[in-house]
């Protein structure tokens, strides 16, 4: 008896660190990994300045883990990030519709891909990996960090998940930056954001050239969150397709610097 094989590959949302590719791979199966399993670092500085400690989380593509992530953080060189704790999560490991099914870490379910502004949305698997990254943020305030000075990040999938994370917490973070993502749920929505998670600024990037999260997926942001009332700053760079460059993370360390800087001076 002849068996059956996929003839299609299944695709990774993996970052492509420091550079502009994107890996398309075919996996056969992945080591299971407990959810929210993590390599943190905490950088301390023998002479402390007066700017609080900050905290910033990294939500990894479909695929990926979040030690492969970790060298992200050692190109955050300037003074204000010696105080800052990093945490980069794994997903658990989930079947993935747009992939035939095929388990791998992912967030949430994916319908399709690639994603445009009109694909379709899993919301109940989203607002579950929600709450899990709502315990997370929870955990760190609890422990002394002030609300606007938490960071969340991420990449594709990652980036989707960090939208939906910031815009459903019920407080104002320091900020959201979405790298490459897609709005994860529909308009109604809106209407659970509180006055204070509006209040979140939003930092979009998105490679023009992007094949699997297209760029149009990406623009739909802004009319959606000038929708919401939400601050978005949106960055089209040229000839990125999906992956994350260092102008892109040279950009956010300066985004986020700005606001550790008016924490400090407004506390």
């Amino acid at each position: 008896m002849r068996t059956s094989r996929l003839t299609k590959p299944i695709v990774l949302l993996t970052t492509a660190l420091l550079s502009t590719v994107f890996f398309f791979f075919v996996v056969f199966f992945f080591q299971n990994k407990p959810y929210l399993s993590s390599t943190s670092s905490s950088s301390s500085s023998r002479n402390p300045d007066s700017m609080a400690r900050t905290f910033i989380l990294w939500l990894h593509g479909l695929g990926d883990s979040g030690p492969a992530n970790e060298p992200i953080k050692t190109l955050f060189r300037s003074p204000e990030f010696r105080n800052t704790k990093w945490l980069f999560p794994s997903a658990p490991s989930n079947p993935v519709s747009c992939n035939y099914g095929a388990v791998m870490p992912s967030w949430f379910d994916i319908p399709e891909l690639p994603l445009t502004a009109g694909s379709p949305k899993d919301e109940s698997s989203l607002l579950k990996a929600v709450k899990n990254i709502h315990a997370v943020i929870d955990k760190e305030i609890a422990g002394g960090i002030n609300p606007e000075n938490v960071y969340i990040c991420g990449f594709s999938q990652g980036g989707a998940l960090t939208l939906a994370s910031v815009l459903l917490y019920p407080k104002t973070l320091g900020g959201g930056s979405v790298f490459s993502g897609w709005i994860p749920f529909n308009s109604s929505i809106i209407s659970q954001f509180t006055e204070d998670a509006k209040k979140t600024p939003i930092l979009w990037s998105h490679g023009i050239d992007d094949k699997t999260v297209l760029f149009e997926a990406g623009q739909a942001a802004l009319p959606f969150l000038q929708q919401a009332g939400v601050t978005c700053e949106f960055k089209a760079y040229p000839d990125l397709g999906h992956s994350i460059s260092n102008q892109e993370l040279q950009y956010l360390e300066s985004w986020i610097k700005q606001r550790m800087q008016s924490s400090s001076s407004s506390s």
